[in-house]
């Protein structure tokens, strides 16, 4: 298959390229926003689609992660594979800090503000499901305002950074063309006429 490795790494190396790539996290970064400008659509429909998914992994709603970005994206008129790609902001090194601010920030707007409330211990996928009330709602009301305002600060680098590989790319493309139609003269719309004589 096109792009396949010749040997296969081992298992364990894969699971571990999901912790921590073997490329580093900045030329992963820069790999990714290369991808993310080469996507098919306007830049809002980029962006718009990134910037849901990213807002999409505030939420504790783990494992529709895709889905909910997907939905938020239709919504707004955005591109589906940019929005599974803003999803890979929830990862397994970002989620303790997200989900520590969204519980603490939810009990504060729910109102419960006796001493400093961390994380329950051993906070696991099952443990938010398990226990809606305490765990799940707070999260959820403070995952939902902190998502809207994620949105919108993933949102206008992203249609930036969109709009500026395109317009490279239309600056290229022309100068590619203006340079071959020098080189054909017979297909150069501007080359010198015979005079006739």
């Amino acid at each position: 298959m096109l792009f396949r490795r010749a040997n296969p790494l081992p298992r364990y190396r894969r699971l571990a390229g999901l912790v921590w790539p073997s490329a580093g996290f900045r030329r992963t970064a820069r790999y990714v926003a290369h991808r993310l400008a080469r996507l098919p659509g306007t830049p809002h429909r980029v962006a718009a689609g990134f910037a849901s998914g990213a807002a999409i992994s505030f939420t504790p709603l783990v494992g529709f992660h895709f889905v909910g970005g997907a939905l938020a994206a239709l919504l707004l008129r955005g591109n589906l594979l940019a929005s599974a790609i803003g999803t890979a902001v929830g990862n397994p090194w970002t989620f303790p800090f997200i989900w520590a601010w969204t519980y603490s920030f939810g009990r504060w707007i729910l109102g419960h503000t006796r001493g400093r409330e961390t994380l329950p211990a051993g906070l696991s996928i099952t443990h938010i499901f398990d226990n809606f009330w305490s765990v799940f709602l707070p999260m959820l009301v403070g995952g939902i305002p902190t998502a809207l305002v994620v949105w919108f600060l993933v949102y206008f680098p992203v249609r930036r950074l969109v709009a500026g590989y395109q317009a490279a790319r239309r600056r290229r493309l022309a100068k590619r063309a203006r340079r071959l139609a020098r080189s054909s003269p017979g297909a150069d719309p501007v080359a010198p006429r015979e005079s006739g004589k």
